[in-house]
This record gives C-alpha cells, structure tokens and sequence, in this order.
C-alpha cells in the first residue's frame, strides 16, 4: 500500500488511480475555471463550489484529498467552514485571503488551516503549496521506528503521537513539526530551518505561518510540571525542552 492510500484511509477518503481530488470553496467562477484548468495539467482533479454552505456538505462527503478555501464566500463564511470543518476532520486546508488581511490569516491558521496564499495569487505557487502539503500528509514516514523523547511517543510511519500515554490530535503541519521539535530534542531550531522542514519553503520577511502552528501546538501540548514544552529563543527560534534529571545529571525522557 503506497503513503498516498494510507493517508486516505486515515482521513476516510475515497482515493482514485486518475488525480488527486482537490475541492475548491470560492465565488469567483472564472478564478475556479482557470484553476480547473491549471491544476488538471499537473494531475490534479478539481471540483469547484461556490458558496459556504454546499464547500462544507462537500468537504465532509470524504472525496477529495485537500481543501482550498476562500475566507469571504457567501452563505457561510470561510472561517465559519473552517471552524467547523476542523471540529470533525484532518482533512488538510489551504485558506485564501484577500492581501493584507493579517488578522484573517492568523485567525485561519490558528483555527487550523495547513496554510494560506493572498489573493492574487500565480497557479504556480499555488500548486507548489499544494504540492507541500499533501507531501506532509500523503507520504508514509521514512521509519516505523518511534521517537520517545520528554513524555512523548511519536510514530512516523502511523503518524500518531502520544504525550504520557494520550493521543495527541494534531493536524499534519502539527506533526511535522513536533516530530523535527522532537528529533532536535534540548537544541535550538531556527524559524528558517522548521519552514523548510515543514512547510516546504523558504521563510519570508513577513512570513509569520509557523509560529502561529507553533502556538497552536502549544495549546495542544500544554504545559508540564516544570513549565513550557516548547520554548521560544528570541531571535533563535524554537526548542523542545528536556529536564534535567537531578538524580543522575541526564535529561529525563
């Protein structure tokens, strides 16, 4: 069984031998025609819908391996699809959002999108972030071999993890990232080097996407008896904290 079946089965997709299935919630009818057009030449196969309302009906019947979604749609709005969206499936979301509406695209990401463009947009870039994600969520991990570290359990192959014996629901960005948090265990990761790892790109002047999944997995994790698990390095970036243990001078796992 090949990474890209295994991940339909996770999420309860019906997969196809023709393309990978990429549902697109937008109101802007030519937009979705020439993105149809577009994505069919790189074997994507695209179905379009063009108000909230039917993109939600649509993105819960388990056909399609990715979501992109406008944020301002009619009927229901993008966040308000997303929100429940995310309540009930780890289908991956790309969000559309007008440029320069920050406060949109955070609230996006923090409510779970995998990641976002700003209109207007180039199709290239769009399918090389199209590309990225599904790389994360579609591919098996290189090993079966867990990593245990500071509390947790984590499974690349079955993509679970685990903290003191919990299962941990995490969207796909969310696993990456612990999983280089956690292979990198007590040093320092730069906000350069976990959006490459992750997010498959480079990192921007302005590009605030990872530490907003940071945050995100922050809230997941919780806070241990000896405080934060992730901690931030001003001007660093980000490490997984190990204790040590003052029984033998060792970090405790």
């Amino acid at each position: 069984m090949d990474g890209r079946y295994s991940y339909y089965d996770q999420v309860g997709v019906t997969p196809t031998d023709t393309g990978i299935r990429v549902l697109l919630v937008d109101d802007d009818v030519d937009l979705c025609s020439l993105l149809g057009e577009r994505l069919s030449t790189e074997g994507f196969l695209l179905e379009s819908v063009h108000d909230g309302i039917r993109g939600l009906q649509r993105a819960r019947s388990r056909e399609h391996a990715i979501v992109i979604l406008d944020l301002m749609l009619p009927g229901m709005s993008g966040l308000d699809v997303l929100r429940r969206l995310r309540s009930s499936s780890r289908i991956p979301i790309i969000i559309l959002t007008a440029r320069g509406d920050e406060i949109d695209r955070v609230l996006g990401l923090e409510i779970g999108a995998d990641d976002y463009l700003a209109k207007p947009f180039s199709p290239r870039e769009l399918i090389a972030r199209l590309r990225a994600v599904l790389r994360r969520s579609l591919a098996p991990g290189a090993s079966a071999d867990t990593i245990e570290v500071a509390g947790f359990s984590l499974n690349s192959a079955a993509r679970e993890a685990c903290l003191d014996g919990a299962k941990l629901e995490l969207t796909g960005v969310e696993f990456s990232l612990l999983e280089v948090l956690l292979q990198n265990a007590g040093r320092v990761v730069s906000r350069e080097q976990l959006t490459e790892a992750v997010l498959s790109r480079k990192l921007g002047p302005f590009d605030r996407v990872i530490d907003v999944h940071v945050s995100n997995l922050r809230k997941k994790l919780g806070v241990s008896k000896d405080g934060e698990r992730i901690k931030a390095v001003r001007g660093s970036g980000y490490l997984l904290v190990v204790r040590p243990d003052p029984t033998n001078g060792l970090p405790r796992a």
